[in-house]
């Protein structure tokens, strides 16, 4: 009896611990949605993914995918163009867009088919998601459609009314538009060839090469439907290639027709591969063999309770899900890019292997996740963060220096800096298991000295900064290399590389070069030392700067704080300047459509504001960062479809959430260790790897108390506001005493 209660009592103990729910905190529909202001877009997807998963099954609410939103769905929109298989999330440009399908239930002729537009309505009252699974019922057809996914393959199910024809269109030829082409009806992308085949009565396969924002995709397919195709018609453009089974062009779609008679309900795999058909065979084989589509959308949900227990929180209801949700957004992406027999294709458009039980991923938003997403995945899920590393050192072999932004296997060389350089600084400091250090040294080493687009270094150690006539964003690409440099010298120094690091260490004080102390500002030069004039510090219009203006860039040396404080004249003149930086209203010209989220000169909205808070902290004023921290958490983030102050860049803007509510923040996010802010939570725990847990008390917490008394660690107190990657994952408790 006593053995039967103690087993009793282990299984009610374990069921316990799997009693939270995360999933039903994630609202997909966070950041789908623009405010009547027009300055609130996260850019997010609401459809059904895998945590970095290469598929990502969502509609489109536009005929061709803009600039705005760049995932394909906007919330005020009240049609559906296409269900595709790929997308990005919170980017500021657009790409990928891949093998549509729509349902119908009317007779489609050849001119329709031709033509294209299946444009179908729906309300957001018949329309659901949530982690792996999205519904929508369309008006026109009514026909429910339901998605779900698994890494590699797109898992769709039609409930079709009774009685009416059945067909679906699969487009290959739709994809995006590009910025301000969308306004002369340009397309973004042009397809170099497609292929769709009619492999038997339930298979159809095919292929595009396509360019875009990455400039040559290979992507491969396989759809299999759990019906026989009652007929079929493939087009090319305008033309009706009459019962052929093979179709080759630039414009191609199929019709494909079922029998209503034979049943409501179709189901259709559509398995991708960025390789060749026979990764789109074995990834289906592998991962889509069921013809039960509640047994994917339970795998999906599984997974992502899985990913989603790293962290938990006590909080309200409404907390929490900006919270999972948020860390949703991150653990996104980067994204799968090969097959389930570990083939990828590599920068050179080689195909390699990758060793058995790894994966390789592409959608390296870098400029945007080195701040916060990276150190986040390094903090929760390192083994994860390890893969991404050895991915990253194998596009430096290939490609010759890491990735910039990597996006499906290619660079298309977005943005400024080599960011990657800070993603393995911080792994190889924070002692990362499973990473080749020697070998990412070098790749960081030779990284920093190969000269390429936007980073010719040659001028770099001539000048001591870059010269605006010979370098243009020259403020910004200056004081981002110096911090990248800071990252290359710190691990110089911790593998013990005396001559790299004098060398990097210097390198990683030319952001003093740019500073003109009559103007208090970072200001561009030309090649003969000379100030460029004229100059505006609240313009975001002067090529020196890339989306911001001098007060947002004011503030990016995040590897030498000391440093900028001395710059402005001591601690005094410093919270002066950084006091008149959150007050500052002032505009001057049209303000960049990256930058939103205002307090003052603030810009949460964008990126390179995103550690300024912290740096009351480092200048003795910690309450003013606790105050601002509360501030952004409540103001530029919500629970509804305009939850978002800006792109949420593949996680960025969550993942400073999910820090900053949890009390600490990669303030230098190469360093492995974290500045203090305030917790949210009057308790959150993170699970480490090894076992090990990292709770986080709140004494006194109530709602609107945000300053802290003190804080102590496993009961000592920390006096510099400062937490170390290491403390953390030794486990243990950190508690703050509120005021």
């Amino acid at each position: 009896m006593k053995r039967a209660f103690i087993a009793l009592a282990i299984c009610t103990a374990a069921a316990g611990l799997q009693a939270t729910d995360y999933t039903r905190y994630v609202n997909p529909f966070i950041g789908t949605q623009t405010d009547s202001t027009g300055a609130l877009s996260g850019s997010t997807f609401p459809g059904a993914t895998m945590p970095q998963g290469m598929v990502q099954l969502s509609p489109e609410t536009e005929q061709y995918v803009t600039w705005d939103p760049c995932c394909g769905y906007d919330y005020d929109r009240d049609s559906i163009f296409g269900f595709t298989h790929t997308h990005l999330s919170g980017t500021g440009c657009t790409d990928l867009i891949d093998v549509s399908l729509m349902p119908v239930t009317w007779e489609v002729t050849p001119e329709a088919q031709a033509q294209g537009c299946f444009a179908q309505r729906f309300s957001h009252e018949q329309e659901g998601a949530e982690p792996g699974y999205y519904w929508v019922h369309l008006r026109e057809s009514d026909v429910r459609v339901e998605l779900s996914a698994t890494v590699h393959a797109g898992i769709h199910q039609y409930t079709f009314p009774s009685g009416k024809p059945q067909t679906v269109i699969l487009d290959l030829d739709r994809s995006t538009f590009r910025g301000p082409a969308y306004y002369t009806g340009r397309r973004a992308y042009d397809i170099l060839q497609s292929q769709l085949r009619v492999v038997d009565e339930r298979t159809v396969e095919g292929y595009r090469l396509i360019t875009g924002w990455a400039r040559l995709r290979k992507v491969y397919f396989r759809a299999e439907f759990s019906r026989p195709i009652a007929a079929f018609r493939l087009m090319d453009g305008q033309r009706d290639l009459g019962r052929s089974d093979v179709a080759n062009g630039r414009a191609l779609r199929a019709a494909l027709t079922f029998d209503a008679h034979e049943g409501q309900q179709l189901m259709v795999k559509v398995a991708i591969s960025p390789i060749d058909n026979l990764g789109a065979q074995r990834n289906m084989q592998a991962e889509a063999g069921s013809w039960n589509f509640s047994y994917y959308k339970e795998r999906a949900r599984e997974a992502w309770q899985h990913e989603l227990s790293r962290i938990d929180i006590e909080g309200t209801d409404e907390q929490k899900t900006i919270f999972y949700t948020g860390l949703y957004h991150v653990l996104m992406q980067p994204n799968t890019m090969s097959d389930v027999d570990g083939r990828y294709m590599d920068t050179n458009f080689e195909i390699r292997q990758m060793p058995e039980g790894q994966t390789y991923h592409s959608t390296f938003s870098l400029w945007d996740t080195f701040r916060a997403a990276h150190p986040l995945y390094t903090l929760i899920a390192p083994d994860v963060a390890a893969q991404f590393v050895r991915d990253m050192v194998l596009h430096h072999r290939s490609y010759g220096y890491l990735p910039i932004w990597d996006l499906w296997g290619q660079d298309n060389y977005c943005m400024i800096g080599n960011h990657a350089i800070p993603v393995l600084a911080d792994a190889i400091l924070a002692e990362l298991p499973g990473i080749d250090v020697e070998e990412a040294y070098r790749a960081m080493i030779e990284s920093s000295t190969r000269s390429h687009l936007n980073s010719p270094f040659e001028l770099w150690e001539r000048h001591g900064y870059m010269p605006q006539n010979l370098q243009s964003t020259s403020v910004s690409i200056t004081l981002e290399q110096a911090f990248d440099d800071w990252c290359v010298a710190a691990v110089a120094r911790k593998l013990g590389r005396d001559e790299d690091y004098q060398r990097f260490i210097k390198r990683s004080q030319f952001y003093r070069n740019l500073f003109d102390p009559t103007t208090g500002f970072f200001r561009p030069r030309d090649d003969k030392g000379q100030w460029i004039e004229p100059f505006d510090p609240l313009s975001y219009e002067q090529p020196c700067f890339i989306e911001g203006n001098a007060w947002q860039y004011m503030w990016f040396v995040p590897h030498d704080p000391e440093g900028l404080i001395q710059l402005l004249g001591g601690r005094d003149g410093f919270l002066r300047k950084l006091d008149e930086n959150f007050s500052l209203t002032a505009t001057s010209g049209e303000v960049n459509g990256n930058a939103s989220g205002f307090i003052g000169q603030y810009a949460h909205g964008n990126e390179p504001s995103h550690h300024t808070v912290y740096l009351y902290t480092l200048a003795g004023r910690p309450q003013r960062t606790q105050e601002l921290v509360n501030q952004v958490r409540s103001q530029f983030y919500n629970a509804t479809p305009c939850g978002y102050a800006g792109n949420d860049d593949c996680g960025q803007m969550s993942a400073w959430y999910i820090f900053s509510s949890l009390g600490f923040y990669p303030f230098n996010a190469g360093a492995a260790e974290y500045v203090i802010g305030t917790p949210l939570f009057s308790r959150a725990t993170l699970h480490l790897a090894g076992g090990r847990d990292f709770t986080i008390t709140a004494r006194n917490l109530k709602p609107g108390r945000v300053h802290v008394k003190s804080v102590r660690l496993n009961g000592q107190p920390i006096r510099d506001w400062r937490l170390t990657h290491r403390q953390i994952m030794e486990g243990g408790t950190l508690e703050f005493l509120m005021k």
